[in-house]
């Protein structure tokens, strides 16, 4: 599939490439885009912008991160960017070869109380080599119908999560539906919110990163240590209050099976909302964040950089990729983007999100009660997607944790 997604991606370049030669005057931008569930949104995006100036003639490649990275190394990079910021963009920042963005408008806009989200996966001294897009705030998603008819409130601490899951339970009510056959949809959601629900990723992963390779049982943090209870309720809602069937059971499987109404909650992103509706564009839903602990004060939802804007330090037309950075960043635009993927705006006079089915988390986003991750901060060498799927299938948590332990530190060695 994605060999496909690439060659699809390369011959849609190709063609756009070529139709582009006859724009005698004006310089040519190509523009990678990486969130392939907005393409159309994207490509009527730059359309318009050809056609509002005559000057650029950008050109949106979509082939995929895979041929992003080739091409730095064959020093062709792309003119400009809005691609999923992780631990595989980081390599660019931390190599300085992205440009410094800081004095532009768009710089400006952007939150400050975000930076820290951009940091985490490393710096260049002196630049502010990209600038977040699209954050995606996720959390519990629930059937407001269900928890209505059995007179349920969210549930802001962990105790009243087991009572809610306990009353669910009782009246024959699956309180989640898990979809354990899919890795991701474990680690972006179950580990996720149960370790971010508990701890400072930041704070955590910062200390990971200072300790090396000396992570280990007697370090200042390692995960067998300071995973181990967050691990261990993840475990006691998985092991207890599913579906029977979860082991099963996939994305898909997960986004009609919760469109008919066969579960309370799903641990999933706002990306569902429109695979559900699809089946059920009537359900109401909302979202709260996952409570892990007895402080309804420690509530806080998961977010990433789902796009960054960054330019590279090899481009050949920074000044034209400037402009159109700052085409994106237009207030109308950017909100208008967000709004269409049911993101939250990175900007310090955005409009905010309206959506009712995310104003769960609206209130945490804008009090900056976020966490990164973890399932994202760990680089894709190891492989956490599969230990967490091991684990809710009954692995040893503690032997899996320790193994994670042992994993950083190789790692730091290779390093």
């Amino acid at each position: 599939m994605r060999t496909a997604a690439m060659g699809l991606g390369l011959v849609l370049l190709a063609g756009l490439l070529s139709g582009c030669t006859v724009d005698s005057g004006r310089e040519t931008i190509r523009f990678t885009f990486s969130k392939r569930e907005a393409i159309g949104f994207m490509t009527k995006l730059v359309a318009d912008y050809n056609a509002s100036q005559d000057k650029t003639t950008v050109v949106m490649d979509t082939s995929g991160v895979d041929v992003v990275s080739a091409s730095f190394v064959r020093g062709n990079p792309p003119d400009i960017a809005l691609a999923n910021y992780n631990m595989e963009t980081s390599r660019f920042v931390q190599r300085g070869a992205l440009s410094d963005l800081s004095g532009t408008d768009a710089a400006g806009r952007v939150r400050p109380d975000l930076k820290p989200l951009m940091e985490q996966y490393g710096s260049y001294p002196g630049r502010t080599s990209a600038l977040p897009y699209s954050i995606m705030a996720s959390s519990v998603i629930y059937n407001k119908e269900i928890f209505d008819a059995h007179g349920i409130e969210v549930p802001k601490t962990w105790s009243e999560l087991i009572a809610a899951c306990d009353k669910l339970q009782a009246a024959g009510v699956a309180p989640f539906y898990a979809t354990w056959k899919d890795d991701w949809t474990i680690g972006q959601g179950w580990f996720d919110y149960s370790v971010g629900g508990q701890l400072d990723t930041i704070d955590f992963f910062k200390k990971l990163t200072e300790e090396g390779t000396k992570v280990g049982p007697d370090s200042a943090v390692s995960f067998q240590k300071d995973f181990e209870e967050p691990v261990g309720k993840m475990l006691k809602l998985a092991g207890t209050y599913v579906n029977k069937d979860a082991s099963s059971r996939g994305y898909a499987d997960g986004n009609l099976a919760f469109a008919q109404g066969k579960a309370a909650m799903y641990l999933q992103g706002p990306w569902a909302f429109g695979e559900i509706a699809k089946t059920s564009p009537d359900l109401k839903l909302g979202t709260f964040p996952l409570p892990m602990t007895d402080d309804s004060n420690d509530l806080r939802v998961r977010v990433n950089v789902d796009l960054a804007a960054w330019i590279p330090e090899a481009s050949k037309h920074k000044d034209a990729a400037h402009d159109f950075l700052e085409y994106l960043y237009r207030p109308e635009i950017i909100d208008a983007y967000n709004a269409s993927q049911l993101g939250f705006t990175p900007t310090a006079d955005a409009s905010g999100a309206t959506d009712p089915r995310v104003q769960g988390m609206v209130e945490y986003y804008h009090k900056g009660q976020v966490y990164q991750g973890p399932s994202v901060l760990v680089p894709r060498t190891i492989p956490i997607f599969n230990y967490t799927q091991a684990v809710v299938f009954g692995a040893d948590p503690a032997s899996t944790l320790r193994t994670l332990d042992a994993d950083w530190a190789r790692l730091a060695f290779r390093q």
